[in-house]
């Protein structure tokens, strides 16, 4: 798939090592002196070592790639006698456990006392799909809403009325790499069974573009899976509901 992968320059590198102790997951190593990729699997793409290099002798590259695999990362660490490390903890993959009530935040000062606090029905993370490992334990036989990034903004009852049962995905088709999406989506139907999809877009021609990136993932995973579209108008109403 294509994504995000660490490159180094060896004509800079100076064989200082802080990268290697700078990457969390292992994937850098000192051979003959010099910084080397150990495996594009360690790599998360995140570029947290990027900033312990002295000389500049590292970036990051988009480019065809092994997915980045959780799984063998703490393997690797383990055969190194390093701790398991669960990666950033922003993309670090979780269940979330709401209980009713428990996200309920505090009044806002200047806050109307009639509006009522919502509680969050998020049940994983992360949501965004570039950062969702594709081994992550919340997608085996998962229902999955696939959501466009401003559906959540412009439907004001999202949680309640999509988000409860499912494990939440988003992404935006028109800024977004469309292409690797497609093909990780895919990926992830493929690895874990997924059981259903719902699609939750936005009326503008653009988002349309979410709804073929999901079919086209289905149709390339080599299963059959239901799925259901939900187009959600830009003054907050649902347009139109089908199933596939």
């Amino acid at each position: 798939m294509n994504r995000k992968i660490i490159r180094i320059d060896e004509e800079k590198c100076n064989g200082c090592g802080q990268c290697v102790t700078g990457c969390a997951e292992g994937a850098i190593a000192l051979v003959n002196g010099k910084a080397t990729l150990v495996s594009e699997t360690y790599c998360d793409g995140l570029g947290a070592c990027i900033g312990e290099c002295p000389v500049g002798a590292l970036t990051l590259e988009e480019r065809d790639g092994a997915e980045y695999d959780q799984t063998a990362v703490d393997k690797h660490l383990a055969s190194t006698n390093r701790a398991p490390h669960q990666g950033c903890p922003g993309s670090m993959a979780r269940f979330l456990h709401q209980s009713p009530g428990a996200s309920t935040p505090p009044a806002c000062p200047g806050t109307a006392a009639s509006i009522p606090a919502v509680a969050s029905v998020l049940g994983n993370w992360p949501v965004q799909l570039a950062l969702v490992p594709v081994n992550a334990p919340y997608l085996e036989r998962a229902s999955l809403l696939m959501a466009a990034d401003c559906t959540a903004f412009a439907f004001p009852d999202f949680h309640r009325r999509f988000m409860k049962g499912k494990v939440a995905l988003i992404g935006c088709p028109k800024l977004d790499d469309a292409n690797g999406y497609r093909e990780k989506l895919a990926n992830i139907i493929r690895t874990n069974d997924i059981e259903f999809i719902h699609v939750v877009y936005m009326e503008v021609p653009c988002c349309s573009g979410l709804v073929r990136l999901v079919q086209g993932a289905v149709a390339d995973s080599g299963h059959k899976v239901p799925v259901k579209l939900t187009k959600i108008g830009i003054g907050g109403e649902i347009l139109d509901e089908n199933v596939m």
